[in-house]
């Protein structure tokens, strides 16, 4: 990720609004929210991000044992605030090995979940809602994720609705992909208050860089 905003979709340049255009424009996908370069984790950080986020900012919350926050991705700007935002989190997977996920809400169309799912499009497909799905705890409330099969086989994708707004789960191995049977209840960190400051930080994680 470079130092500049990008297109969500494809990682290209975007060119800022100016005399004959009010949006962000990418040469391939028109008007996009830019997706701002990624920062080192660290709590301040994340805490900018949620103040001016329109959509929800998913974490697993507690983190699972031995888990870190390990960065945020999040495409918008300062005039219309974030659309679509990811977090990432790393720590054992539930089959041994370090597993990385990455969690994203995002408004229609955005593409960023599809980004970094390794899909060709904006969304997760029409047939991905055909498997029996995972369910997670989203705000309280029971979310069911359905795996999405055409994704690249180095992960495990899911893809589902929660408050209105895309939510992705993408874990680093595929097999990491077990964590999302188990019991995971996920907070929208803009209701997290001062537990926000509790939050233990890692390293960044590589898969916000190299989707």
């Amino acid at each position: 990720m470079k130092g500049e905003p990008s297109c969500p979709r494809c990682g290209g340049r975007v060119r800022a609004p100016g005399l004959f255009s009010e949006t962000w424009e990418c040469e391939i996908h028109g008007a996009v929210p830019p997706l701002q370069p990624v920062v080192p984790p660290s709590v301040e950080a994340l805490d900018a991000v949620v103040r001016r986020s329109r959509v929800p900012v998913w974490l697993p919350w507690p983190l699972p044992v031995g888990w870190l926050y390990t960065g945020v991705a999040h495409a918008g700007d300062d005039r219309g605030g974030s659309r679509a935002v990811a977090v990432a989190c790393t720590g054992p997977a539930p089959l041994g090995g370090r597993g990385e996920l990455v969690l994203v809400a995002e408004e229609l169309g955005v593409g960023l979940g599809a980004r970094y799912a390794g899909l060709p499009g904006h969304d997760p497909g029409g047939d991905f809602v055909k498997s029996a799905p995972a369910k997670v705890m989203a705000a309280g409330r029971p979310t069911p994720l359905w795996c999405v099969t055409d994704a690249p086989a180095d992960r495990a994708v899911y893809a589902g609705e929660a408050m209105g707004l895309w939510l992705w789960a993408i874990l680093w191995p595929g097999k990491a992909g077990h964590l999302v049977y188990d019991d995971v209840v996920l907070t929208d960190l803009r209701d997290a208050g001062a537990e926000l400051q509790l939050l233990p930080c890692g390293a960044l994680s590589p898969q916000l860089l190299d989707c």
